[in-house]
């Protein structure tokens, strides 16, 4: 068998996974068709289990359809229940409900329909109820089977400081910071052991004499076993402002002891960048005592403690409020180790690099394997060798500390251990129990196979972690450890998102048509691409942002980390996905990807990245928007006429006006499009050079122009509507246009175009041409060149906005200049991306859609009233979009005349008013003559760079 396999497509068809038909006795032992799984979660992952399942032999398969799938977005009901029988769909009010009392009511009743409806398993996928142990503890004690990590494991590495704790005893690098806040904060209240034991009793708690009597336990540790009692009992022992209080001062502790560093709130629960905020530092010098500098810095923090208990739910009463409060190390990469076991042996499966995310949200994400680094450290230079070789090593520490940590949790599912890397050295962040979101990349480069210990002869193989965790979950302990054997060489998953040009959810728009994917694709779209099974047409769909702003997964595999990105890009290139107010993140995909294939897909990307990243686009967008192409062609024109003298101007300008449209078309996309503008300006970089503000071609431009129409699948291949491909008088002219370049070519011998351009420039014929001929010869050259070399435009735009100054340094870091860094000029580039919603003066409306609150958790007071005066950055409201509480802040001073919206939770779209209002001041009007004479000054500049 070949160490890699040879990519051809991914099947399309389903997998027939049924142990039961295996030739082997043995393999045959394993089979699952007695497994009658409950699906309990949204997302991709629900059509995943319910074909995984169903491949594996599995009749009754099941799931749970929760309000905000169906009944809140009534055209959004979930697309994977066109395959599912309607008597295996069960209706819930939601999964998990807001309070701890609607949580339990919530199980109760999952638990209910299970039994009432024949279904002796749960799968959790990788929402919520995945990684609450107190979920999982009861469906196990129903006798229920729970097809995912048990309840001791959630608990001991689901929540993130008794991971932590762990972590610590097992050897494992931790980041520094405070992981027992709420434990200090009761010996705060309670300082002694007597004072604890009289908690205990007055609130009759369940707890062992012997660990209240035990000197060897800290008094910390005594403190953490009483808090859990009191999680176990229901009841509060700490208040949420004695918590959020506890917070700010551990903040300040470690802002004073780390000046200059930022910190991270991270609640115990949460995952997906769910529950995290950053607290800025406390400056290194000043003018006061370095505490009262870090106390003023750590103010914040109950506030976002607040924030980050609201979004994971751990505001009621009996909820683990635990947060842990830790460094954040700010150059960092995010990777992390795909983890499985079965209870008494452990196994780590590669990683995956994260670090391309934005607002804690993962975008792209690539597989991290030992076997492809060793291969390309083979093949690259000695400086990047090395950087390959170090990122190996660090691979290998973190598998070999994750099954340490595996083994310790008696893991018997899959689970994935994350880490941030600085250079050499890595540090654990937490463990997610559950499988993730991004579990294709791993499945695609690794095989799992598993041998009769008494007979290696006999074997079968997995090629599912779905499929792995229901093998792990009904046959446990008998699960033999089995072999890893490469699968791809690499794999990359791209998260389409409905967000707008600066990364910002952009919820509600409605799909109305979709490519299929490629034959290499895997596309995890919860079933929004299945066709009418009747007239094979597209079902409109509408995305439900309240709960989730993301649409698909879009992975390819490749024979190299190389070939898996241009494989996605080649997959992106060729999607087109249209509808009704629907923006997605697919041509920021298409830049980001041709930026790294351009300068080195091994480059070791940073968390920081991606914010710098679309800062440099949002400075590109800022001149491309100041250009007036129409102006731009007609000086070009006039200039090309009055250069050719009298005889020729009328059949100058006759020749620009035939080819008009065939450069003005691709350019307009690309002008209109700035990470589509990148993505060209990337993926063209061998193509020109520009010097002291002139484009000069390295490349024909008229095959730049070709393949620009390619780039944007408009060329005469592209099977799409006329207006969306190269017309026929465009195409015969860039065809007759590439064939006279083939032919001079086969002439003049195989010169690059600088040589070939200046040889036809000149006067006198070469040899082998007689006078007249070469005339025509220059004469259909200059008439071939007379509007191609305005794609340069873009070049030009890319120098006027250094879009070359991000780059891969030799040692695969990345160069990041400090000004991208800059908050202030993110905040504007991410304007200038998308720019604000212009509504009435009098109005502030929804930033996106999504579930709006007035306040930032329960019981607290609402962000403004009626006749509040507010300040410019002062908060509005909450939007949660994808599960994540996103402050939404005023944009200028004013007073509150009227709020528009009902009650808290109340679904909004992007655009709707939500509170009327005085502005201080008028609003200011464009100058649009002033906008006017910066166009065509900038297009003056373009012009004279493009000027022959």
């Amino acid at each position: 068998m070949p160490m890699f396999m040879p990519l051809l497509e991914i099947p399309r068809a389903s997998h027939d996974r049924r142990l039961a038909l295996h030739p082997s006795a043995w393999a045959r032992s394993f089979a699952c068709e007695d497994v009658r799984p409950l699906i309990v979660c949204r997302g991709p992952i629900r059509l995943e289990a319910y074909e995984v399942f169903g491949e594996m032999g599995m009749t009754q398969v099941g799931i749970l359809l929760s309000e905000r799938d169906s009944v809140v977005y009534s055209q959004a009901q979930a697309p994977e229940l066109r395959v599912v029988p309607p008597h295996r769909v069960h209706r819930v009010a939601d999964y998990s409900g807001a309070t701890k009392e609607e949580r339990l009511a919530r199980i109760a009743e999952i638990i209910a329909i299970a039994r009432t409806h024949g279904y002796n398993a749960v799968f959790a996928g990788y929402g919520f109820m995945a990684e609450d142990d107190g979920f999982v503890a009861a469906i196990e004690g129903a006798g229920i089977r729970f097809l995912g990590p048990c309840s001791y494991t959630v608990r001991a590495a689901g929540l993130k400081d008794e991971a932590k704790r762990t972590a610590i005893a097992e050897g494992v690098s931790v980041t520094p910071g405070i992981s027992n806040v709420t434990a200090r904060v009761l010996l705060a209240k309670y300082p002694t052991r007597e004072m604890l034991r009289n908690v205990v009793a007055s609130h009759a708690l369940t707890l062992a004499d012997e660990v209240l009597g035990d000197d060897s336990r800290s008094l910390a540790e005594v403190a953490g076993a009483v808090l859990w009692a009191g999680y176990a009992r229901g009841v509060d022992l700490l208040s949420l402002d004695e918590v959020v209080d506890g917070v700010a001062l551990a903040a300040a502790e470690l802002l004073a002891a780390h000046p200059g560093s930022r910190f991270r709130l991270k609640a115990i629960g949460g995952g997906g960048g769910k529950g995290q905020r950053i607290l800025a530092a406390c400056a290194p010098e000043g003018d006061e005592p370095l505490v009262e500098r870090a106390r003023k810095a750590a103010a914040p923090a109950a506030a976002l403690a607040r924030e980050v208990l609201s979004e994971v739910k751990a505001t009621g009463v009996g909820d683990n409020r635990n947060i842990l409060v830790e460094l954040n190390i700010e150059e960092t990469r995010h990777l992390e180790i795909q983890l499985i076991g079965n209870g008494e042996w452990s196994m780590a499966l590669g990683g995956r690099d994260c670090s391309l995310q934005m607002h804690e949200q993962k975008l792209l994400e690539v597989s991290v394997t030992a076997e492809e680094m060793a291969r390309e450290a083979q093949r690259a230079d000695p400086i990047a060798a090395v950087a390959i070789e170090e990122d190996r090593e660090v691979l290998l520490r973190m598998e070999a500390e994750s099954e340490r940590f595996a083994r310790s949790v008696k893991l018997d599912s899959v689970s994935t251990f994350e880490c941030i890397v600085d250079r050499g050295r890595h540090y654990f962040m937490e463990v997610n129990t559950r499988i993730q979101v991004e579990h294709r990349v791993t499945e695609l480069c690794y095989t799992l196979r598993f041998h009769n210990p008494n007979d290696p002869s006999e074997m079968f193989e997995v090629d599912s972690l779905v499929e792995a965790m229901a093998l792990l979950s009904r046959h446990g302990t008998r699960m033999p450890r089995p072999e890893r054997v490469p699968r791809y060489a690499a794999s990359v998953e791209a998260r389409l998102n409905a967000t707008d040009a600066a990364l910002a959810p952009h919820a509600g728009g409605v799909v109305v048509s979709w490519t299929d994917p490629l034959p290499h694709e895997i596309r995890d779209d919860q079933g929004i691409g299945r066709k009418n099974p009747d007239t094979n047409a597209f079902m409109r769909y509408r995305l439900a942002g309240a709960y989730d702003s993301n649409i698909a997964l879009i992975v390819t595999p490749g024979l190299s980390r190389k070939d898996a990105y241009e494989r996605l890009a080649e997959s992106l290139r060729h999607m087109r996905i249209r509808g009704n107010d629907l923006n997605t993140n697919h041509t920021f995909h298409r830049g980001l990807l041709h930026w790294f294939l351009a300068r080195g897909v091994m480059a070791k990307a940073t968390t920081q990245f991606v914010a710098a990243y679309l800062a440099q686009v949002g400075l590109l967008q800022e001149v491309l928007q100041e250009v007036d192409l129409s102006a731009l062609w007609t000086a070009r024109r006039n200039t090309l006429a009055e250069g050719a003298g009298a005889a020729h101007a009328v059949a100058t300008r006759a020749a620009m006006d035939r080819q008009v449209t065939l450069v003005l078309r691709p350019l307009e996309l690309l002008l209109a499009d700035p990470h589509l503008a990148s993505a060209w300006i990337s993926g063209h970089r061998d193509a020109f050079d520009v010097r002291d503000g002139r484009v000069v071609w390295l490349q024909n431009p008229l095959d730049v122009l070709a393949d620009s129409y390619e780039f944007l699948r408009m060329d005469a291949g592209a099977d799409d509507i006329p207006a969306w491909v190269i017309w026929d008088h465009d195409a015969a002219l860039l065809s007759a246009g590439r064939d006279f370049y083939r032919d001079v070519s086969a002439h003049t011998g195989a010169l690059a175009w600088p040589a070939l351009d200046a040889l036809l420039q000149q006067d006198a014929a070469p040899d082998g041409w007689a006078g007249p001929s070469w005339e025509r010869v220059r004469a259909s050259h200059g008439g071939f060149q007379l509007a191609a070399p305005l794609m340069g435009m873009l070049a030009l735009a890319g120098d006027a906005s250094a879009f070359e100054r991000l780059g891969v340094r030799e040692d695969l870091t990345l160069h990041i200049p400090d000004v991208l860094l800059d908050p202030a000029l993110q905040r504007r580039m991410r304007t200038v991306l998308a720019p604000p919603l212009v509504g009435r003066a009098n109005e502030i409306v929804s930033v996106s859609g999504g579930m709006y609150y007035a306040q930032e958790a329960p019981g607290r007071p609402h962000f403004v009233l009626v006749g509040d005066h507010v300040e410019a950055g002062e908060p509005l409201y909450v939007i949660e979009v994808m599960k994540m509480f996103n402050k939404v802040v005023a944009s200028f001073p004013c007073t509150i005349d009227a709020i528009l919206i009902g009650t808290n939770g109340t679904i909004v779209q992007k655009g709707q008013p939500l509170f009327r209002v005085t502005p201080d001041v008028a609003i200011a009007v464009d100058d649009r003559e002033a906008d006017r004479a910066r166009r065509m000054a900038r297009t003056a500049m373009l012009h004279r760079g493009l000027s022959p």
